[in-house]
């Protein structure tokens, strides 16, 4: 927010003194949105790598030892391996495949990368709020409230 800040107040200083136009600054707002983004999330890129390896490896040892596991439920109660006493309801195999499926989908759902669609968006927001009030430059608040609403309603 406080390089969004300082942006903005370049761009009003720009504005206000020298007649220029907020259009005339979309590179410039690019530009530190784009350095906003690389600054803070940049430094999470360098453990993709790692973040990569480790979920590759826990898909390899989660995936056998859930395989296994599959593998000797179905022997035992779809093929009739299971003794004739021993009752399907109640029994901790359900809750044991469950549990493992509940691990297996923590490691499916690891990121390579740490940084989430939401955050960025977040980020940038957080980098433009100081600059949207000089949209105001372009019309006047009563116009803008108005075609908010037109396109509200």
């Amino acid at each position: 927010m406080a390089h969004g800040g300082l942006l903005a107040g370049f761009i009003a200083n720009r504005i206000f003194y020298l007649g220029a136009s907020l259009p005339q600054f979309k590179i410039e707002i690019v530009v530190l949105v784009v350095f906003v983004l690389f600054i803070v999330l940049g430094p999470l890129l360098l453990f993709a790598s790692q973040l990569a390896e480790v979920k590759r490896r826990g898909n390899r040892e989660y995936g056998t030892l859930a395989e296994r596991y599959v593998r000797e439920f179905d022997a035992k109660w779809l093929r009739g391996g299971a003794p004739a006493d021993e009752p399907l309801v109640g029994s901790g195999d359900i809750q044991s495949l469950a549990d493992l499926n509940n691990s297996f989908e923590v490691v499916l759902s690891m990121r390579i990368v740490p940084v989430t669609r939401e955050a960025i968006l977040r980020l940038v927001v957080a980098t433009l709020v100081p600059i949207v009030p000089l949209a105001l430059t372009m019309m006047p608040l009563e116009e803008l409230l108005k075609k908010l609403l037109g396109i509200v309603f």
